[in-house]
């Protein structure tokens, strides 16, 4: 019997760990990229324990861990660079099941690539959803310049300007502008090592992180008009905004290179979708449920989709019943993190001295009743478990190390197996 055949449109985070994942539980998988190569938008991710506990589905949680940079201290500073919390990695590990790992986006593609037989991904194959199809009759159509394609199953992986979505729900007003854009780089090891950070000014923050290969990821943000950008360079604008702010904040965006910082304005779908599938179509990632970066949730919340979706529609259980299962246990998870995401926002977003002081004063205060209180933004969040077992679940013999447990708790059947 011929393996069911979905096609992924989009080869972003999402749209990649639900081709590992369809794969592994016996799905025939194109994914459709209209770019012409597979280098990956953006400069660095970080994944949280419960995006790790995901991959741990489809063998690659380890993997990712082994790649995780932070340890001792970090915490949230201001300008000028007294320190208004603190949290260790340590506890921040015991408290969620794992640490939090920050990698360049361009590993992490090629980690899930990886895991793909050729040729799964068709680059410069920009698609396009001609019919959504019906769970309980017509197959779904994309149209491709080199013909259309019916699939049993079309995943929706093409962003936060998703062309799927707007076909699926056309009447859903789409994503808003979050009032603040961003920037992104990746620049070479610090001369003198610091603890990674995110510094809180008025209006704007900035974070500075270290990868594991040595080099340092660091972004930006700061409230600015929709489509506003320098008048010379991002670089020379990051200077301007962030230049006086503590060290090693100036020597960061000094070793960058010009043509090298990205930035991006921040939407959000602070409405959500009434659903995530229509037919046979379903939408992950971004297309779904676009959120602000300040939880640092958005890229970790696609491999859950992800994970979920291959779950429910394994090739031995209903389509239908599948895609309304992964919508009922998707779409309200989502819509928390995408408004708790926008709450976190409209802090940084604050301008006025007195707010500023007082959110500051907040944050200082509860970082001195306890790290574990800080860290409780994320209780809910950081400590999702996956529906399927797998080696990171917690179990009575939890003090085995997961490559000793591995085989017992795997459920049979399962792409971890």
């Amino acid at each position: 019997m011929d393996k069911p055949h979905a096609v992924v449109i989009g080869s972003g985070i999402g749209g990649l760990t639900a081709a590992v994942a369809l794969h592994g539980c016996g799905w025939r998988v194109t994914v459709l990229e209209r770019a012409a190569s597979l280098e990956p938008v953006g400069a660095g991710i970080a994944l949280a324990p419960n995006s790790q506990r995901a991959l741990d589905v489809i063998g690659l949680g380890d993997e990712i861990r082994s790649l995780a940079a932070w340890q001792g201290d970090g915490g949230m500073r201001i300008p000028s660079g007294r320190w208004l919390s603190r949290t260790n990695s340590t506890v921040a590990t015991e408290r969620f099941g794992g640490p939090i790992v920050l990698l360049h986006r361009a590993t992490f593609v090629d980690r899930l690539v990886a895991r793909l037989p050729d040729p799964t991904v068709r680059t410069d194959a920009a698609a396009e959803l001609l019919d959504p199809g019906a769970v309980d009759g017509a197959r779904a159509v994309v149209r491709t310049a080199a013909g259309d394609i019916e699939a049993d199953l079309v995943i929706g992986a093409d962003g936060i300007n998703s062309g799927v979505r707007g076909a699926l729900f056309p009447a859903h007003p789409g994503p808003s502008y979050a009032g603040f854009t961003t920037w992104r780089i990746v620049v070479p090891a610090s001369e003198r090592p610091f603890a990674p950070h995110e510094t809180w000014g008025r209006g704007a923050l900035w974070g500075t992180q270290p990868l594991k290969d040595g080099r340092t990821y660091a972004y930006g943000a700061a409230v600015a008009p929709a489509g506003d950008r320098a008048a010379d360079d991002e670089k020379a604008e990051l200077m301007r905004r962030f230049g006086h702010w503590h060290d090693p904040i100036p020597s960061i965006i000094a070793a960058a290179e010009s043509g090298q910082v990205l930035r991006n304005d921040v939407y959000q779908l602070t409405d959500p979708l009434p659903s995530f599938r229509r037919g046979r179509t379903v939408l992950v990632g971004d297309s779904a449920h676009a959120m602000a970066p300040s939880l640092g949730q958005g890229g970790n919340q696609a491999v859950e989709d992800a994970i979920v979706l291959a779950h429910h529609v394994a090739p031995d259980r209903d389509l239908g019943a599948g895609l309304a299962a992964y919508t009922a246990d998707r779409l309200p998870r989502t819509s928390a993190i995408v408004r708790k995401a926008a709450q976190a926002a409209r802090l940084m977003r604050l301008t006025s001295a007195p707010a500023v002081a007082l959110r500051d004063a907040l944050m200082s205060t509860v970082s001195r009743l306890g790290p574990t209180l800080v860290l409780r933004t994320f209780d809910g969040i950081a400590d999702w478990q996956p529906p399927q077992h797998t080696y990171a679940a917690p179990t009575k013999d939890a003090h085995r190390s997961p490559r000793q447990t591995s085989a017992r708790r795997a459920r049979p059947g399962s792409p971890n197996r």
